[in-house]
């Protein structure tokens, strides 16, 4: 289904047949929010593998080569000089390799590699959770375009009842068995559900539109729902264990928790300013001429060296007394936030649980009112056709019977989203 898709691309005008299942696993590779979080995620791991990089030693190469120019020399002030060439030669040069290795710096390398496991880790969950969420977005786009097809095709009913209805009212009145009144108010229910008919296609190729985008596809590709809102839907003790793993696997907690490791991270790097340093160094060069002695030798000679270097920032010890009371209030901070994070996940879960338990009922309810009312249309119809009704008690039959269709498929398609942003919520999508 994916490369059937993909190679809609290039074509101007498709038609495909999805699930809701396929919908949201092409929308989850395909949508181009979830790309730009990948490629976020990616340049995190980049920066991750320049952290672990930086803990190897800095090896340094450099060349020189000095061409000099006659030396003129002074005296009595400026007025008698005498120019010679430069002694021992009037050429030098300097080819060398140096070295550097940390050895300690109070645990700002390990400070810094945490941070970047923890910024990448954070990466990844703003991945997973940017296609949860255009997951949930293609859901509801997809639920509502099952809607409006559903819609639709009563709408189309209704219309030939209406049609039908006004054909039989006009025979009625030829035999004067009812009034202009009743045929210009059957007529008016006509043009009604002609216009209400213009409006849902409209509002299908607007919805089409909107999960074309959501799925990366051209504007051309129709999308026909392959499931239909009479879908089964999960049982309530099926949404139990989502709740129960609400805490450890939102989106939302596990990334204020990636928040904190991140800025622990950051408190460890700034107390290891406090701390002394120790490093190897070393170098090895050619050099020409030979300056070591005196007077200098037209020789090239090469020398090299090893050693240890020791530093200690005794400012540090009252430069960095407010950064490390700042960044630990920082941690705090961010741990308010993820205790008021899990409170509003907490809340969200159990709302979505409530809601989803009360449009299963719904559902039922509205099942039951559809039969009624179609039941009380075929009566109010027969009885208006023996002249035992009013018009107008036919026209509120029907509207109430399209009305408590309408109701059915609202409340299906309602049950349905509110699973998804439960599985979304929960972490789950």
């Amino acid at each position: 289904m994916k490369t059937n898709l993909a190679s809609a691309q290039g074509i101007s005008s498709s038609r495909y047949k999805l699930s809701l299942s396929e919908a949201i696993q092409f929308a989850k590779s395909q949508n181009k929010w979830v790309q730009a979080a990948i490629t976020a995620e990616n340049a995190a791991a980049e920066d991750r593998q320049d952290a672990y990089n930086a803990a190897l030693p800095a090896v340094n190469a450099s060349a020189s080569y000095q061409r000099f120019s006659d030396l003129t020399l002074f005296t009595n002030g400026l007025e008698q000089s005498t120019t010679g060439p430069r002694k021992p030669t009037p050429n030098a040069a300097a080819l060398g390799v140096d070295a550097l290795f940390n050895i300690y710096s109070g645990g700002r390398q390990r400070a810094l590699q945490s941070e970047q496991d923890a910024r990448l880790k954070l990466a990844e969950l703003n991945s997973q959770d940017q296609a949860g969420n255009i997951a949930l977005q293609t859901a509801t786009q997809y639920l509502e375009l099952v809607r409006l097809n559903d819609l639709h095709k009563f709408i189309q009913d209704q219309l030939k009842r209406a049609q039908t209805r006004l054909s039989n009212i006009n025979s009625l009145y030829k035999n004067q068995k009812v009034t202009r009144s009743d045929v210009l108010r059957a007529e008016v229910m006509l043009s009604n559900v002609e216009l209400t008919l213009e409006q849902n296609e409209n509002d299908i190729i607007i919805a089409n539109q909107k999960l074309n985008v959501l799925m990366n596809l051209p504007d051309s590709v129709s999308i026909l729902p392959a499931d239909s809102a009479g879908m089964p839907k999960p049982e309530i003790t099926v949404l139990l264990p989502l709740l129960e793993e609400t805490e450890a696997a939102s989106y939302a907690i596990q990334k204020s928790g990636q928040n904190i490791q991140v800025q622990r991270a950051r408190v460890r790097s700034i107390q290891s300013n406090s701390m002394p340093s120790l490093s190897f160094y070393t170098a090895y060069g050619l050099n020409y001429p030979n300056y070591l002695f005196f007077p200098p030798i037209d020789q090239a000679y090469t020398i090299g060296f090893v050693g240890l270097r020791a530093q200690y920032g005794i400012s540090s010890l009252y430069h960095n007394k407010s950064k490390i009371a700042a960044s630990q209030l920082r941690v705090q901070e961010l741990q308010l936030q993820q205790q008021a994070v899990a409170d509003n996940v907490r809340v969200e879960a159990n709302a979505h649980y409530i809601k989803y338990r009360e449009a299963l009922n719904r559902i039922r309810v509205n099942e039951r009112s559809v039969a009624q009312a179609r039941e009380n249309y075929r009566i109010v119809s027969t009885k208006y056709f023996n002249q035992l009704a009013l018009l107008t008690d036919l026209l509120d039959a029907d509207n109430l019977y399209q009305e408590s269709r309408f109701n059915l498929i609202r409340a299906q398609t309602d049950a349905l989203a509110i699973y998804y942003r439960l599985l979304y919520t929960s972490g789950k999508l």
